[in-house]
């Protein structure tokens, strides 16, 4: 139906044709799939978020197993803040709870890779069982990396000074009538929607343009087929470069479609996420 709405606004009423109608139809179709999925997500996430809150999740990390603690923390991860830089307040406030740093780190890792807005996306654009398989893995990098950095023993080379708190923590219960929890929520969802939808016009305009514009066999002769370094490749260049899901997800789209493997378009998109050299 929406698509339906889009082509006939370009078609008919705008009379584009070509690459032209291709770019501009691709732009307010995803433009506004987008925005829709994120809305309704988030919203989602957000009401559930109210349920528990940062103590909530202390007190269950706090004493557990370190393995143990690791996969719980990256599951945390889930439903916690959209960016690392937003996770790191929650990280410092893991230090201050004696939570061993390997925990923090699996916190920290799956955070900005298996968020609300990344499974939103992902489930809108390919579906569910490539958003259950990027989600397994991304828990399996948070947890596994954790793990390792937790073995290490590096809590030595922690630069910030970071106080213990004292005495153990309690769980809080959060005493919220429903209509404090849906205002809240629509409250959440907004303040997120403002922080990203430049990012969302931008990768979508970038999406667009590589649609109408970029031959296939472009993409396909870099990343495609059997090419060994199209992984290590991706990761790479995704390093440098400072995004979050809503902006990079429309990119990885449109680089699927041009012939990208979905296994090195979904390791972009974690290099971006994840291991983003900016936000470091």
């Amino acid at each position: 139906m929406w698509k339906e709405s889009v082509d006939y606004f370009t078609v008919d009423l705008l009379g584009l044709t070509g690459r032209v109608n291709e770019t501009v139809n691709f732009f307010i179709y995803d433009t506004v799939k987008i925005l829709f999925l994120l809305v309704t997500i988030i919203f989602v996430v957000s009401y559930l978020r109210t349920h528990f809150n940062t103590e909530y999740v202390r007190a269950h990390l706090q004493g557990k197993s370190e393995l143990y603690g690791n996969v719980l923390a990256a599951l945390f991860g889930i439903i916690t803040p959209f960016c690392s830089c937003s996770a790191i307040p929650l990280f410092l406030g893991f230090i201050q709870a004696r939570i061993p740093l390997g925990v923090t780190f699996s916190f920290l890792i799956s955070s900005p890779m298996n968020n609300e807005i990344a499974i939103a996306l992902l489930f809108g654009l390919f579906g569910w069982k490539i958003t259950a398989i990027y989600i397994g893995f991304g828990l399996l990098v948070a947890i596994l990396g954790g793990f390792v950095i937790g073995k290490m023993g590096l809590e030595k080379y922690i630069l910030l000074e970071v106080k213990p708190m004292e005495g153990e923590l309690e769980e809080v219960k959060i005493d919220l009538t429903q209509k404090m929890r849906l205002n809240e929520s629509w409250a959440y969802t907004l303040d997120i929607v403002k922080q990203i939808w430049l990012y969302v016009l931008i990768g979508v305009g970038v999406g667009a343009f590589i649609h109408g514009y970029v031959p296939a066999d472009f993409i396909t002769k870099y990343a495609g087929g059997d090419n060994w370094y199209g992984v290590p490749l991706a990761v790479v260049m995704g390093i440098p470069m400072y995004s979050n899901a809503a902006g990079v997800m429309p990119l990885v789209e449109v680089l699927t479609q041009k012939g990208m493997l979905l296994g090195t378009a979904l390791s972009f998109m974690m290099a971006i996420t994840a291991l983003s050299l900016p936000e470091a």
